[in-house]
């Protein structure tokens, strides 16, 4: 009986814990891309073609797992969610992974992985103007998504503002092969940085119509594929509008084969998929709220990797996010924990449905109290009252 209780809490808890855990594992496969990606745009690559053959891959990885895992439970296609998952395709794979190639190869790899982190606030932004998350300025959890959006988006503007004396590691004192000595980056840096603002609000857009397509086609592996799938045949056309020369499809046993290949399977398929299946319980600003982690790893892996220079400015800036990044999933838990008024239910969107009594659990925690008291009864019948 206390092996399976034990048990039952243990899963209990690893539930709770797995949006936090993938959210994680995403920000580290993100990471990965930005370095891949960086050394492989320098050295020489198209942005165009990286993007078609990225989500080809992506859509060719996600095709057998969608057509066997939702063969049964993927609703109908219609064309209003067509429509979606074409705007979707231009959104995140046409402007956000075009612009933001294209800023990170005038600057660099941890700067723009630093400047996405505008991401979350233009998110929360977004989704309160369209009334998917809701901010009450007098409750301390409204406060704390507020405040916390704004920390983190200072603590990326000062990244990006104050660099500070260089900060030399162990790790940093070797200089890397992949650093080209003709870099001129710093003369198109507020070019760049243009870019990937640009980027930024397109990646934010992105995700606020994810989370509403998702509730419309609430097939996550099929929902990827298409995206991944239609993003391939728009970046297909647009590249051979902007591109002439067929040399540039050409890749090789390199970093041309390895960056389509990584990006297509981590950063396009498996990210939207996971992103879409978090978002159905926990919502796009919780998702956004997680790419602070991004940053602080690319800053590690572009100092040893790229030998890019951490500068103080970077340690500060990380700092603040972090403290951030506590505070606006710290609100988005409380969201979750709060009971939904009764004259608020009305007014309830369509992907919230109000409580019923049928729909109510009891955890294994309280189910251990109900023994007890059970067991000293001695038969007699007690009134349980069971508190949170």
């Amino acid at each position: 009986m206390g092996d399976q209780t034990s048990f039952g809490m243990l899963q209990l808890g690893l539930k709770k814990a797995m949006p936090f855990l993938l959210m994680v594992g995403l920000q580290c496969g993100s990471a990965g891309m930005y370095i891949i990606c960086d050394v492989t745009l320098k050295q020489g690559m198209s942005r165009y073609v990286l993007i078609v053959y990225r989500n080809a891959i992506a859509a060719i990885t996600l095709a057998p797992f969608a057509f066997f895992f939702e063969r049964k439970t993927r609703p109908k296609m219609t064309v209003s969610i067509f429509l979606k998952i074409m705007v979707l395709a231009i959104l995140e794979p046409i402007l956000d992974q075009n612009l933001t190639y294209l800023g990170m190869n005038l600057t660099s790899a941890s700067f723009a992985s630093a400047i996405m982190n505008a991401v979350p606030a233009v998110t929360f932004v977004i989704a309160v103007i369209l009334r998917l998350e809701q901010v009450k300025i007098k409750e301390v959890r409204s406060q704390a998504k507020v405040i916390g959006t704004l920390v983190t988006f200072a603590g990326a503007l000062i990244m990006t503002v104050y660099k500070g004396p260089i900060i030399n590691f162990i790790w940093s004192q070797k200089s890397s092969h992949f650093v080209q000595s003709n870099d001129s980056s710093d003369k198109h840096w507020l070019t760049g940085t243009l870019f990937i603002l640009v980027g930024c609000f397109a990646w934010a857009s992105f995700f606020i119509l994810q989370s509403i397509t998702v509730k419309n086609y609430p097939a996550e592996l099929s929902l990827a594929f298409w995206i991944c799938l239609m993003g391939a045949v728009q970046s297909a056309a647009l590249t051979l509008m902007a591109e002439h020369h067929p040399g540039i499809w050409a890749i090789g046993w390199n970093s041309r084969l390895l960056a389509p290949v990584y990006t297509g399977i981590i950063s396009s398929g498996i990210t939207y998929y996971v992103q879409g299946l978090v978002m159905k319980t926990r919502g796009p600003v919780f998702v956004t709220a997680f790419n602070p982690l991004c940053m602080i790893i690319v800053a590690v892996l572009g100092s040893i990797i790229l030998a890019e220079k951490i500068h103080l400015g970077s340690i500060i800036g990380a700092i603040i996010i972090a403290i951030g990044l506590y505070a606006v999933v710290w609100g988005k838990g409380k969201d979750r924990l709060s009971p939904v008024p009764m004259t608020e239910e009305k007014n309830a969107g369509a992907g919230e449905l109000p409580i019923s009594a049928a729909d109510i659990t009891i955890s294994a925690e309280d189910r251990i109290k109900i023994d007890k008291l059970v067991e000293a009864s001695d038969g007699q019948v007690h009134v349980l009252k069971l508190h949170k």
